[in-house]
């Protein structure tokens, strides 16, 4: 929430220029409140897991948030039941005419594939499309982020030559507001055989606001400011890696133990306050950002794009 200050508060200056939200007395006196409308596209195959990680991270704002779970068509859901996405899952064709504060889209299990050989890919695309006009702000966690990098910007995957896993120490490249409160390092959890072309990044309108060890990029930005690309997983619970682990074995995969995971056999979460600042920084800039009449956002939208192009 914003800081509400006098016009003339000596600090007021200082703070807006550090992208920290400060409204004077006029402004406060006229704010209309609403909450929030987050859209999450789960591609996860266990999807409660996933539910109960992102809630977990957006649930602890000041801010009331209305959360729709969105599902695709074009795929089998094998390993949630029906009834669970009868009930709280709702189709594309539900909600495209609506628009959204946030949207969320997550990673899956796809990304040693191509990606027009995943079979909801045009479904995804015709989504991302629809994001552009319809939802203030997009986060892209993972396979997703590849995705949207791979459909918005062209940008290809590498593979790797073994997966990368486990908590790694990440560097701010850039003191963006997402990472208000941050540390200039900080870790965060990695699962991937793929990364993304980064000579194909440095030829796109797309900023590079944190990279790991390796110089590789791990949070990327649209120049617009609209949509968000996480590589790696702020959500991811104390154990998941270790379940991922254990999955692994036992279907055989060979996966080497989550790097900088274990300490005396014991996992030491060493990225849960990013993870909650992360989010709450972004609900945050969403709250500022988007019209309190939601069909507004497409016109704000249309707006916010031609300002990117003409720049």
């Amino acid at each position: 929430m914003p800081i509400r200050l006098e016009p003339d508060f000596p600090a007021k200056t200082i703070l807006e220029s550090e992208d920290i939200f400060a409204i004077d007395t006029s402004r406060a006196k006229h704010q209309d409140i609403r909450p929030l409308k987050l859209l999450i596209l789960n591609l996860m195959p266990n999807k409660i897991d996933t539910e109960i990680h992102l809630l977990r991270l957006i649930s602890q704002s000041p801010l009331q948030i209305d959360v729709d779970f969105l599902k695709t068509t074009s795929h089998k859901h094998k390993h949630t039941s029906k009834n669970h996405l009868d009930e709280f899952y709702l189709d594309f064709s539900h909600v495209k005419e609506n628009c959204y504060d946030g949207l969320i889209i997550t990673g899956a299990p796809v990304e040693q594939m191509d990606f027009e050989e995943v079979d909801y890919w045009s479904e995804l695309v015709e989504i991302m499309e629809w994001s552009q006009l319809s939802v203030t702000s997009v986060v892209h966690i993972c396979w997703g982020a590849q995705a949207g990098l791979y459909h918005h910007f062209g940008i290809e995957k590498v593979a790797f030559t073994e997966k990368l896993f486990g908590i790694y120490k990440q560097d701010i490249q850039h003191h963006f507001r997402l990472f208000r409160g941050f540390d200039d390092r900080f870790w965060m959890p990695q699962s991937r055989y793929t990364g993304i072309n980064e000579e194909q990044v440095q030829q796109k309108k797309i900023k590079v606001i944190a990279q790991d060890e390796n110089k590789q990029s791990t949070i990327l930005i649209s120049e617009d400011e609209h949509d968000i690309f996480l590589m790696g997983h702020f959500e991811y619970g104390t154990d998941t890696l270790e379940k991922e682990y254990l999955r692994d074995r036992e279907r055989g995969v060979i996966t080497a133990l989550p790097q900088n995971y274990y300490e005396n056999g014991i996992v030491h979460n060493c990225w849960r306050a990013q993870a909650h600042l992360f989010y709450h920084n972004w609900l945050n800039d969403v709250y500022q950002l988007t019209p309190y009449h939601l069909e507004d956002i497409r016109q704000l939208q249309k707006e916010r794009k031609l300002r990117s192009i003409r720049s």
